[in-house]
């Protein structure tokens, strides 16, 4: 397994064990105790942040507000329960393909 794999893996199995945390203890079960759309909310706030990130041209703060998407993100996913080997092996399947073709096909897709 890739250091990348091994950190996904990590945080999916924290953020699983955190659906049965206090939300009182933990970020993360307040933001799963909140709901869906607490969680799509800050998924939204940290991707407003990176752009603008991006926008300003800090390479130190692009990394820090895409690892807050990322983590977001992941929040997200465990919220679903969808674990971050499933959008990996999506990357994986899209990987060689062109842009448009994969665009294209995205038509028949689910």
């Amino acid at each position: 397994m890739s250091p990348a794999h091994d950190i996904l893996t990590r945080l999916a199995d924290t953020l699983q064990a955190r659906k049965g945390a206090d939300p009182q203890a933990s970020y993360v079960a307040r933001l799963y105790h909140k709901g869906l759309d607490a969680i799509l909310k800050k998924v939204a706030e940290e991707a407003a942040e990176t752009i603008m990130a991006a926008k300003d041209g800090s390479r130190a703060r692009i990394v820090y507000e895409t690892a807050d998407l990322w983590f977001h993100s992941l929040v997200l996913l465990a919220h679903q329960g969808i674990h971050p080997d499933e959008v990996l092996a999506e990357l994986e399947r899209r990987e060689g393909v062109s842009g448009l073709a994969e665009k294209a096909q995205r038509k028949e897709a689910p």
